[in-house]
């Protein structure tokens, strides 16, 4: 296992894992042509909110509590989470654990690029677990909305972390209402932070990477992209790496760059 990072486990090392291990397969679509063995499938629908202008806010809590209880979650349990892209979706389902507050988890480095690279076994029939009852507790420190986020703008120790495309934060590629970014976001797209040539496994040099962006963990950050999707990496990596006040600005910029009240910059 890599020492140097928390919550990060190599494909090659998950048979390492001792106790009540739970495996979550958050793919959009590989799920049924192969997935890890043992492992059951989270459609990323189920942890998105879904609701207009804004369909990346975490889902209500009776949502929550029907996923939770499909999957047959146990607070007892050490979940390992994966996707087919890199952690997107990986890292939203990290950031919806520690909402609810659950802190035994791994993000299995690579996700399911990462496991074929290394040759490892996959198995398509789908696995059916044995469903149990959950009232979760919710706990909203790992996220941030809007008007905390423009009452914080120009503080000294306050970041928005911009996980968008370059066009996306110029403003040049508009999907909301308005494009641009929030005044003084740091742009990092979260790609930057995948190393190809390792199966998309986190770059060896990502903390020294975002310290020269100013990323770094004495700030309080707000990460986000269009709903939350990608910025679930940038989440992801953050608290891989350590940083004590990552937080997620679930509303993301479908709802800031919706939203007539909320300052906007361009790069032009």
């Amino acid at each position: 296992m890599n020492n140097d990072f928390q919550h990060l486990i190599d494909p090659r090392d998950l048979g390492l894992l001792q106790g009540d291990v739970l495996i979550l397969d958050l793919c959009a679509k590989q799920y049924a042509e192969g997935h890890i063995p043992g492992a059951i499938h989270v459609s990323p629908a189920e942890i998105m909110g879904g609701q207009a202008p804004a369909p990346g806010k975490l889902p209500d809590k009776a949502r929550l509590d029907m996923l939770f209880s499909r999957i047959g979650y146990s607070p007892a349990r050490t979940l390992v989470l994966y996707d087919d892209e890199g952690g997107g979706w990986a890292g939203r389902m990290a950031w919806v654990l520690d909402v609810i507050g659950h802190d035994d988890w791994f993000y299995l480095d690579g996700g399911l690029r990462a496991w074929m690279q290394e040759g490892l076994p996959l198995e398509s029939a789908p696995v059916h677990p044995t469903p149990g009852r959950c009232d979760l507790n919710i706990d909203t420190a790992p996220t941030i909305e809007a008007e905390e986020i423009m009452a914080s703008l120009g503080a000294d120790d306050f970041l928005v972390w911009d996980a968008r495309s370059r066009a996306e934060y110029d403003g040049t590629r508009a999907v909301s209402q308005r494009g641009g970014h929030i005044p003084g976001a740091v742009h990092c797209e979260w790609t930057t932070l995948m190393d190809p040539a390792r199966g998309l496994r986190i770059r060896s040099d990502a903390r020294d990477l975002l310290r020269t962006l100013g990323i770094t963990p004495d700030k309080n950050i707000a990460t986000h992209c269009q709903s939350h999707h990608r910025s679930g990496f940038t989440y992801l990596v953050a608290r891989i790496l350590g940083y004590p006040r990552i937080r997620a600005y679930h509303g993301s910029w479908s709802e800031w760059g919706n939203r007539l009240d909320t300052p906007v910059e361009t790069s032009n």
